[in-house]
């Protein structure tokens, strides 16, 4: 504390009703960073954990990407013992990034922070919709990257990447020789080359380049409804998904690089603006066919695929969120990160 650091919060119990010295240590922690005023120090029983306690707690879960349960479970400790120093070095590695993210963004935009696993639709500097999205894996990250919309495939194709064709598709079909047929994934003599029958092949002995799969529109497909592109060397764009039980995760990194997006419609419908008479029944009308149709958008949406763990918000509250593919202090800003272990 004397040069300036936060208190330790100790181990221990900490939810409504529970009494000790370690209350009042949080307590003084939380008015360090100002969550509490300085007189809270004083109330009449500063060792209790009360309901304005929880209060706080979940203000300070809330600004830290933590469920918001008002109890310090162990993953909200841990934040709260980040030390002052951290945070500090923090704010300044991501001053350079903000900058760059801004330079050139117009007036309606789509912002997805890697860190926080969300993503915004923002028009003329007011947020219309946000939402929960599945982003890279640590072995398959996320990059951070700037453009635009360019056009929305419905009932996509899902051109399976060598990556997941070899750890993922190939394995699970040499255990399962019905699983191809089952996710309606074909199997081409390269990109636009003839199908080919994937019983004929040695799986064990030909790399996964050498052939194309791609899985047809349907309910088993990996980018279920829609998918959303935007020109990028990294091959990567926003998609719709069958695996919806991932957005309810406090910590949704699980992709292999795209961006997973949950009510993926109201970012359509968004992106749309009733272009051509577009609506829900026309979204239905499409997905129903199962047959993939490319709609153009001219003067799309700016996108921003972010590394943001700390940012202020207009209420001056910091935001933070964990370092994932611990690129801070790195120089970091746009590009693709290098596959990582850092949580």
């Amino acid at each position: 504390m004397a040069g300036g650091g936060w208190p330790q919060v100790p181990g221990g119990k900490y939810k409504l009703g529970s009494k000790g010295a370690r209350i009042a240590t949080l307590r003084q922690r939380l008015v360090a960073e100002g969550y509490l005023p300085f007189d809270a120090l004083s109330v009449e029983e500063p060792e209790t954990y009360d309901d304005g306690m929880a209060d706080v707690v979940r203000a300070f879960q809330v600004n830290h990407g933590i469920a918001p349960s008002g109890l310090v479970n162990e993953r909200t400790r841990l934040d709260l013992n980040i030390t002052a120093k951290s945070r500090l070095f923090a704010l300044r590695d991501n001053r350079p990034r903000i900058e760059a993210y801004l330079e050139g963004l117009g007036p309606r935009n789509i912002l997805v922070n890697l860190p926080a696993a969300q993503l915004e639709t923002v028009e003329f500097g007011q947020v219309f919709s946000r939402h929960n999205v599945v982003v890279g894996k640590l072995e398959r990250p996320s990059p951070s990257l700037k453009s635009q919309v360019s056009d929305i495939v419905f009932n996509p194709y899902w051109n399976a990447p060598a990556s997941i064709v070899e750890k993922d598709i190939i394995p699970k079909f040499l255990k399962d020789p019905g699983y191809l047929d089952q996710m309606r994934i074909r199997v081409f003599d390269g990109v636009g080359g003839p199908e080919i029958d994937p019983f004929t092949v040695d799986w064990v002995n030909t790399h996964p380049e050498r052939y194309h799969f791609r899985q047809e529109p349907g309910e088993h497909n990996a980018l279920a409804t829609v998918k959303i592109n935007f020109p990028n060397t990294h091959m990567v764009y926003l998609h719709d998904t069958p695996h919806r039980e991932n957005f309810a995760s406090n910590a949704r990194f699980e992709s292999s690089g795209c961006v997973r997006i949950d009510q993926v419609r109201t970012v359509i419908n968004w992106i749309m603006q009733g272009r051509d008479g577009f609506d829900e029944g026309t979204f239905e009308m499409i997905a129903a066919s199962e047959e993939p149709h490319t709609v153009k958008i001219e003067n799309g949406p700016d996108i921003r695929l972010m590394y943001l763990t700390a940012w202020a918000t207009d209420d001056g509250r910091i935001n933070f969120r964990p370092d994932i593919y611990a690129l801070d202090g790195m120089g970091f800003v746009l590009g693709q990160p290098e596959p990582s272990d850092a949580i």
